[in-house]
């Protein structure tokens, strides 16, 4: 099962590294679409190994995007580092509400997550002098001036960190303290595990990487606005692609988002009014007939087969 693994690894690098030398520019956007997802279905991911579900993802990419908009246009920070400003202060601001909001467990957590995307929302249209109110903001021009050889590499470099964050993560003391949290937390308590302390790092970790995607989401598509930034897509299609390939893994959600990316967007060509409802039909398929996702699935038929 590893070796199938790393081989699916090589295949991914291979793929997404040389894409740029024989392809044009609108299957750069569309692989710059599936690696933007892919980061935020492998944070979503990460945090769901604590057996923590988060509904925020896009509140603290709304975040970031929002921050590095506004730092490049009023401060004029540079786009990088804004976008890397956009990164801190939604890990910034997840690490103080996480004091609060991790105090409560599964669906009280998930709600007021929810919430919380929803808060940042109408903050951001009611600070008019900051964030332009419900026009949002718009940059002069996008980063790297449009190239999108350029941009396609910022964005397949932060999918690529957030790749290896979470695979080192899979291998760390971490990951077996959060897991023995979302097994049993009465137990995880009694061996000592400092539980609170856990999964405020790994929330603040993980929105801190969202907020990152935001701000280079609102860089290459010049703008920040609270419709387009803070849409609850952020959150419910990676969602979506870390079922479809797997949980508690780093391919899985790497699979799914590649898999679920590419036939939405297949779908969008073929079915411009109707794609939404197969991509549903599709997501419900795979719950009810692979419940563990694709990854789960074949490697309970290789241990069978062993």
């Amino acid at each position: 099962m590893r070796n199938w693994r790393y081989l699916v690894y090589a295949l991914a690098v291979i793929v997404f590294t040389t894409l740029p030398f024989y392809t044009g520019v609108y299957l750069l956007n569309v692989a710059g679409y599936i690696l933007i997802f892919m980061t935020l279905t492998l944070t979503w991911d990460m945090l769901l190994r604590s057996g923590q579900i988060s509904f925020g993802v896009y509140g603290f990419f709304g975040v970031g995007a929002y921050t590095a908009v506004i730092t490049f246009l009023d401060a004029s920070i540079h786009p990088l580092f804004s976008i890397l400003l956009g990164g801190i202060f939604a890990g910034f601001l997840a690490l103080v509400i996480g004091l609060v909001v991790l105090q409560l467990r599964a669906l009280y957590f998930a709600i007021v997550t929810l919430a919380l995307g929803g808060i940042f929302m109408v903050v951001a249209r009611n600070i008019p002098e900051l964030t332009g109110g419900p026009e949002g903001r718009v940059l002069p021009s996008t980063i790297f001036d449009g190239d999108p050889t350029k941009t396609y590499w910022l964005i397949l470099a932060v999918a690529v960190l957030t790749v290896i964050i979470s695979i080192l993560f899979e291998k760390s003391r971490v990951h077996f303290a959060v897991t023995s949290i979302r097994d049993d937390e009465i137990v995880a308590r009694s061996s000592g595990i400092n539980v609170f302390k856990y999964l405020v790092f790994l929330f603040a970790v993980t929105s801190a990487i969202q907020g990152l995607a935001g701000g280079v989401y609102g860089h290459i598509y010049g703008f920040a606005s609270p419709e387009g930034s803070f849409s609850l897509n952020f959150t419910l299609l990676p969602m979506a692609m870390a079922l479809l390939g797997g949980i508690y893994t780093t391919l899985g959600p790497v699979l799914g988002a590649v898999l679920l990316g590419s036939i939405s967007e297949l779908l969008k060509l073929l079915m411009p009014y109707g794609h939404l409802l197969v991509y549903g039909i599709i997501i419900i398929v795979v719950i009810l007939f692979f419940p563990r996702g694709i990854v789960g699935t074949l490697g309970k038929r290789f241990e069978k087969k062993r």
